[in-house]
């Protein structure tokens, strides 16, 4: 099997970052800047492909890569994720010994302890509608044809250089699991990710609550206001020092209503 990395990064001259990363096999990059081109490099028994769009949005970037790549398996990338250099066969193994897995996600630990992510993955196991929202998209690898066949994209509205903040890849494995897609965890690790730096996060302020009030109304109307409570609960510990706990659910509540109007 073959095995694409779908990279979505911005302003690059060059094609530096692929070792800068550690990609070590076939790679599609799509470099949202200021200008169109495209340059294709064979070296290392990898093929790297660049696309520069002068384009912005997250969604937009990945469904690109997507429609480019001829992959058996992908990879999401960012660009502040450093993989493993036995990543390539990490993915092939858990998908070889998982041939009912149209989607796996795996570990890729944050090196920011201000922002450390997903929760490791302690044991193999189905990812449902409960715990598929704690994932990144640096942590999804998918059968290309799968999602194809389902007819599954990555949504416009979200995520850096869109309307409304993260949550592309929260969409992208609800809307997976929505079409009957398997998706399961697996405790391998691919990587880390620094996280130095965020395209779109900008502090626990009122545009944040706001667009996860709207995410979570386009997951689900019916559980949205749980979501809700759920999260402003949950994740109280770290925005206490910035919003009360009811004000983080009023601005939540906001962008849900707005949204569904």
């Amino acid at each position: 099997m073959e095995i694409d990395v779908l990279l979505s990064t911005m302003h690059q001259e060059d094609m530096s970052i692929i070792n800068k990363m550690n990609i070590s096999g076939n790679a599609i990059i799509i470099n949202q800047c200021n200008y169109n081109n495209f340059i294709e490099n064979n070296e290392k028994n990898r093929n790297i492909k660049m696309y520069s769009f002068n384009e912005r949005g997250i969604g937009l970037s990945r469904n690109t890569a997507l429609m480019r790549s001829t992959a058996d398996i992908c990879i999401l990338a960012d660009d502040d994720v450093v993989y493993s250099d036995i990543y390539q066969k990490l993915v092939l193994d858990a998908f070889e010994n998982n041939p009912k897995a149209d989607v796996i996600v795996f570990n890729v630990p944050s090196q920011n302890e201000d922002r450390k992510g997903p929760k490791k993955i302690k044991k193999n196991a189905r990812v449902n509608y409960l715990n598929c929202m704690r994932y990144g998209a640096f942590n999804i690898a998918f059968k290309r044809e799968s999602v194809i066949k389902a007819n599954i994209s990555f949504s416009l509205l979200f995520g850096g250089g869109a309307k409304y903040s993260a949550g592309e890849d929260t969409i992208f494995l609800f809307e997976c699991l929505k079409k009957g897609l398997k998706i399961y965890q697996n405790t391998a690790q691919l990587g880390i990710v620094s996280h130095e730096e965020s395209t779109w996060f900008k502090g626990y302020n009122k545009k944040y609550f706001y667009d996860r009030g709207v995410l979570y109304a386009t997951l689900t109307k019916k559980l949205s206001f749980l979501l809700i409570l759920q999260y402003a609960i949950r994740k109280y510990h770290l925005y206490k020092n910035d919003l009360k706990l009811t004000t983080a659910i009023k601005y939540m509540i906001e962008g849900r209503r707005n949204f569904l109007l």
